[in-house]
């Protein structure tokens, strides 16, 4: 195997698909790059049993094809040395040794060979294949990633639920105490729904960026392929049923708040200096188109108040939320205004974003409230 390359396009390479390398790998061989040449055409596959990422770019002056495993950290480390410039690669089939030499000199780092690799999964026969938009689909992980659980003991909620209807395409996020839903007008042939779990959604969040045209998904009941324009990513798929999310969404909240999102996220960090640092517990009091925050934590005999002014229609209300999930649901609404809707002390409290003209997608997040004391 022997090849010449530039050293940015390599390292880009291997840096992105280099994400998938986990630090608990159980095999040995998961450590390193997969790199197959063939044509012009260079591939390197990373894995980590649960997800998969290939990406390929092409190479110059091609001498001999061939496959090799290379260690990943110490590609990516001497890469990252490198100005632009054409390097030379060789390999020793019969030692694997991968030798990079370069204008001014050479390195040369073990490799081993690529037979024990682990082999790409296949979809069944009864797989579904249809086309995302790429904004629709970044969109949609952004939004509800931040919402998603690292629950052990219910997995299903450790990813992103994407339901696909003819002509709607929903994700949700939750792990029980928030919960976002982005809705968007589609058209789509195929009606069904997976979870994708939080790793490969973040990954796709990173690669799409570079994308333009659509995206070609399949997946059955176990996997789902993305086929991008110079990458593949093949995920595991969460097995299991997802929570009813629409039955804990409130059909019917009177009190509305229409109030500046970063007037309020700031005064809510301002304030929350002062919570107790267990319950992170805010006090929200809204009458007279005023809401008043307020924290306290008793033990160190700490508190702190704040009125912000806003536009409200409803019954004078006391709430409570954990800042730290208040500041997270109103920092992922990208609108100026915000309007919050709430029914008592004891329902959830929906957030949405307020825009100026009409959207064909709808986001809503809703967090539930903590208990107060009289």
């Amino acid at each position: 195997m022997k090849f010449s390359v530039s050293s940015s396009a390599l390292l880009s390479l291997l840096a992105t698909t280099g994400k998938v390398i986990s630090n608990k790998n159980t095999l040995p061989i998961l450590d390193y790059f997969l790199m197959e040449l063939s044509g012009n055409t260079l591939k390197v596959t990373t894995s980590d049993l649960e997800t998969t990422l290939i990406g390929s770019i092409e190479v110059n002056s091609v001498e001999s094809e061939g496959t090799i495993a290379a260690p990943g950290k110490l590609m990516l480390d001497s890469l990252k040395e490198f100005p632009e410039l054409p390097l030379e690669i060789e390999v020793n089939d019969s030692n694997w040794e991968i030798r990079i030499n370069w204008k001014s000199g050479s390195l040369s780092i073990p490799g081993a060979s690529a037979v024990s690799y682990p082999t790409v999964p296949q979809l069944s026969p009864e797989k579904k294949e249809l086309k995302l938009d790429v904004d629709m689909l970044v969109n949609g992980i952004n939004k509800t990633i931040f919402a998603t659980a690292d629950d052990e003991l219910r997995p299903v909620m450790n990813g992103v639920f994407i339901n696909l209807a003819p002509a709607t395409l929903t994700f949700v996020g939750t792990d029980a105490h928030k919960l976002v839903k982005y809705e968007t007008e589609t058209e789509n042939e195929v009606s069904a729904s997976f979870i994708l779990p939080k790793k490969p959604a973040n990954l796709l969040k990173t690669v799409l960026l570079k994308e333009e045209d659509d995206i070609e998904v399949a997946f059955d009941s176990k996997n789902a392929v993305f086929q991008l324009k110079s990458h593949t990513l093949v995920c595991r798929l969460i097995e299991g049923n997802y929570p009813n999310y629409n039955a804990v969404i409130p059909a019917n909240n009177p009190n509305k708040v229409l109030i500046d999102r970063i007037e309020l996220v700031n005064g809510i960090k301002r304030v929350a200096v002062c919570s107790n640092p267990t319950t992170n517990l805010i006090r929200m009091n809204i009458a007279d188109n005023k809401i008043n925050l307020t924290a306290q934590d008793l033990d160190f005999s700490v508190s702190a108040n704040e009125t912000i002014a806003c536009s409200y229609d409803g019954q004078p209300i006391s709430i409570g939320f954990k800042s730290t999930f208040l500041v997270e649901i109103l920092s992922n609404i990208e609108t100026p205004t915000v309007v919050i809707e709430l029914a008592d002390s004891t329902r959830a409290g929906v957030f949405k974003p307020v825009y100026d003209d009409k959207q064909n997608s709808a986001t809503l997040m809703l967090l539930m409230p903590m208990m107060l004391n009289a």
